[in-house]
């Protein structure tokens, strides 16, 4: 990203800071994915103007790193500093002044000077990314968290396009997700050398959208995409802040099915709770087979522990992955984290890995590791879910509208929090304990009889509300 300003060394030490902060907020990839070939960084006055090539560019940026960016230029420029994003046409053409939205050039800058016109654009140099190393299929810790996903993903390696197709693994943050995507790659290369299956991050699959409309090369695009053998999308639920993207990948996925190619993606909830994609999407991923990953329970937490010491350079005492396993309730990349940090913390130490080791390496984590859900967090997940007001699930109205999620928030209230019955019908509004117990029978009968519920301005599945609001706490 080149960033033009006055010719000073004060401003290019300001300049740097600028880039530095954004990279340390949103990642070096993500950084040189959107920023690098895309903007023009231009201080003006007492704002920074970002120049971007495109209407669709600009829309994208501004709600996916507005507030990153901001956040960047306060701590570059030391005070609160306004961020405006501009449309420059001639942004890959000749040079020419950021937009003819700026003020007047003779206005000093955010360095003390008189502005001057910004640096013609650079090409951007071409990152140098290391080879990416594959996970295997045979790696992945399987337990009763994700046994059917893994199994899946096996079958497709074993004969892809002719079983679950599309195939959808749904779940939260470090599950193994990615893991299982990238083994079903790498299981492809191996198995089926002479196919080409393509692997794409949801931000990625968009910036080549984006730059593919910009350059007018959107057949190319369509050509890596569409003449795929398989087609694996991580992280499908980025695509949802993208309408473009996301109607480019639905008509993607119908030609890949027409010809009877695989589909996997994965996403961070089951497609009927992701309001954000297009409905025709959601109906095509329904389509196919849809499992979800959870985060890892006892044994497998150990079995990934264990796995993750071995690799780590060599298997740790079971006393202390049996500890480990018991007091760690992360995901496995806090799984991970935690073993690297014991390795770490014994090393320097020149001590042996050991129980009390473990404790002392991990004092915060473990003592951290379980947020605390609190019958105020299920209240506002369930309000935030149904786009109620706050505070009216203590309402004394009896109307189904705000008796159904008061007895949903009571059920989940009961399954997440450590809180009495008596203490839940005290925040709810209720004078005995006996209300939050028939709430909490009458939502066990609905999902007993999968039982569908009209709320606010849609239909829900029992099941589906309590799965929404219980991502909404995982949050």
């Amino acid at each position: 990203m080149s960033v033009a300003v006055a010719f000073s060394p004060t401003a290019d030490a300001i300049s740097q800071r600028l880039t530095n902060a954004l990279v340390a907020r949103i990642s070096a990839t993500r950084h040189a994915l959107w920023f690098a070939p895309l903007t023009r960084f231009v201080p003006l006055g007492k704002e920074l103007v970002i120049g971007v090539a495109t209407r669709q560019s600009q829309e994208w940026l501004e709600r996916s790193f507005g507030e990153a960016v901001s956040a960047a230029a306060a701590e570059a420029f030391g005070r609160p500093t306004p961020v405006r994003f501009v449309v420059d046409p001639g942004l890959f053409d000749e040079p020419e002044q950021v937009a003819q939205a700026a003020k007047p050039a003779a206005q000093p800058n955010l360095f003390g000077e008189p502005s001057l016109p910004p640096l013609p654009k650079k090409k951007p140099a071409r990152p140098d990314t290391p080879t990416r190393r594959w996970r295997n299929l045979t790696d992945f810790v399987v337990g009763a968290s994700n046994r059917v996903a893994h199994a899946s993903a096996l079958s497709v390696v074993e004969d892809p396009g002719m079983g679950s197709n599309p195939l959808v693994i749904h779940g939260p943050t470090g599950t193994g997700k990615t893991h299982l995507l990238e083994g079903i790659y790498a299981g492809l290369r191996r198995q089926h050398p002479d196919q080409r299956p393509v692997f794409v991050a949801g931000e990625e699959f968009i910036g080549k959208f984006v730059q593919a409309a910009r350059f007018g090369k959107q057949a190319a695009f369509r050509r890596q995409f569409r003449e795929c053998s398989a087609l694996l999308l991580d992280d499908l639920h980025t695509l949802a802040t993208a309408a473009g993207s996301q109607r480019e990948f639905l008509f993607t996925f119908d030609a890949l099915l027409a010809d009877g190619r695989q589909i996997v993606v994965t996403t961070d909830c089951h497609p009927r709770l992701a309001e954000e994609l297009m409905p025709e999407l959601v109906d095509r991923l329904l389509g196919g087979a849809v499992w979800g990953v959870l985060p890892p329970d006892d044994e497998t937490r150990l079995g990934v522990l264990r796995s993750k010491a071995t690799a780590a350079g060599g298997p740790f005492p079971d006393d202390v992955l049996k500890h480990l396993a018991r007091n760690l309730r992360g995901n496995v990349r806090e799984l991970e984290g935690a073993v690297n940090g014991v390795r770490h913390f014994a090393k320097v130490h020149a001590r042996p890995v050991t129980v009390s080791l473990a404790r002392e390496a991990l004092g915060d984590l473990l003592r951290h590791t379980v947020r605390t859900v609190t019958v105020g967090d299920v209240d506002a997940a369930v309000c935030g879910v149904l786009h109620l007001s706050s505070g009216t699930l203590q309402s004394k109205a009896r109307s189904w509208a705000i008796s159904h999620p008061r007895m949903a928030a009571v059920y989940l209230c009961r399954k997440h929090t450590a809180a009495t019955y008596g203490e839940i019908a005290k925040h709810f509004g209720a004078k005995q304990h006996s209300t939050a117990v028939a709430a909490e029978k009458k939502v066990r009968t609905w999902l007993k009889d999968d039982t569908t519920l009209s709320l606010g301005d849609r239909r829900w599945k029992a099941k589906d509300l309590l799965d929404r609001v219980e991502r909404e706490l995982q949050r």
